[in-house]
């Protein structure tokens, strides 16, 4: 805190100004910071959640983490939460294609945001006594960064967890396409057939095999087979997936064969497959030019031509002599 005092003094002692731009600057992130922590003391000291969570232990049930976490950062998440609908859905379909599911997830995803947005411009202000040769204009310019450094690093993390997934579901869906015209063919139905899969994928594709279990457990339950169908693929994302499930639904709708219609898509996947592995092949010889010139060329015309030019060297320098 002296240290702090001190820089403080000095800011002043130089230009009053920019001292007293500093003072408001530290004031407005101290308030931020007392805000967001008196919105988390207030979630801790809500009557109504400590009365829902003694009830909950009294019947032997205990909140789990994620749940009290996300009871706690209600108050803070309100301040970054957008305020369009559209805004909002976008961001649970995303955290949805991310598989979190949760009711939870997007107050957790919105409170953590709200806290690398207030924490990090706080961090860098308290460590301004560290950087002395520092002006307050940079300092400023530093803390403004690093608050916006949090908020696109959130978004970078949902995006990145959405290509991951994604990512693993398109590795697992060839194998459980053929798997599942493989069962459908000798004579199970879809239901069981998809109970299938997910036990047969549970250890290779454990992502694929959850979503297969959960449509399975929809279906179980007494949704309508299209509608779990189409739950599968807003869940997943993928218009691969979706392209079986609407060839499903049409299926089921017209009363056609679902092995034969499945037989059909996996053979058009198959091609599907085969020509964008010869469109990636093609795109080969275009990338490595850049390679090539930048990195394979150099040498190579150091190794053929160095020595002809160091000959022609030694011979300008004896006719010189």
């Amino acid at each position: 805190m002296d240290a702090v005092m001190i820089a403080l003094q000095d800011f002043l002692g130089d230009s009053g100004g920019t001292g007293i731009l500093l003072i408001a600057l530290a004031a407005a992130a101290a308030f931020a910071l007392t805000m967001g922590l008196s919105a988390f003391v207030v979630g801790l000291l809500d009557p109504v959640r400590r009365r829902l969570g003694q009830l909950g232990s009294a019947n032997g049930e205990r909140p789990s983490m994620a749940t009290s976490m996300a009871a706690n950062l209600s108050n803070v998440a309100a301040l970054v939460a957008p305020r369009s609908n559209r805004e909002r859905q976008r961001v649970e379909r995303l955290l949805i294609h991310a598989g979190y599911r949760s009711a939870n997830a997007r107050t957790l995803y919105y409170g953590t945001k709200a806290l690398a947005i207030i924490v990090l411009p706080l961090a860098v202000l308290l460590a301004s006594p560290l950087l002395p040769k520092i002006s307050t204009n940079q300092l400023m310019l530093m803390a403004g960064g690093a608050g916006y450094f949090g908020w696109i690093a959130c978004s970078a993390w949902l995006d990145r967890q959405v290509s991951k997934r994604q990512r693993a579901l398109r590795v697992g869906f060839p194998d459980a396409l053929d798997l599942l015209v493989v069962c459908v063919e000798s004579g199970l139905g879809l239901a069981p057939a998809l109970a299938r899969v997910a036990d047969e994928l549970a250890v290779s594709h454990p992502a694929l095999a959850d979503e297969l279990t959960l449509v399975n457990a929809e279906m179980r339950a007494g949704v309508e087979r299209g509608t779990a169908l189409k739950n599968l693929a807003e869940r997943t994302g993928l218009d691969d997936i979706r392209g079986m499930t609407a060839l499903l639904v049409q299926t089921m709708r017209f009363g056609t064969s679902i092995a034969d219609a499945l037989r059909v898509y996996s053979e058009e996947f198959r091609d599907k497959r085969t020509q964008a592995a010869e469109e990636q092949a093609a795109k080969i010889g275009t990338k490595m030019i850049f390679p090539l010139v930048l990195f394979l060329f150099p040498s190579f015309f150091l190794v053929v031509v160095g020595p002809a030019i160091i000959g022609l060297i030694d011979v300008f320098s004896q006719l010189g002599k």
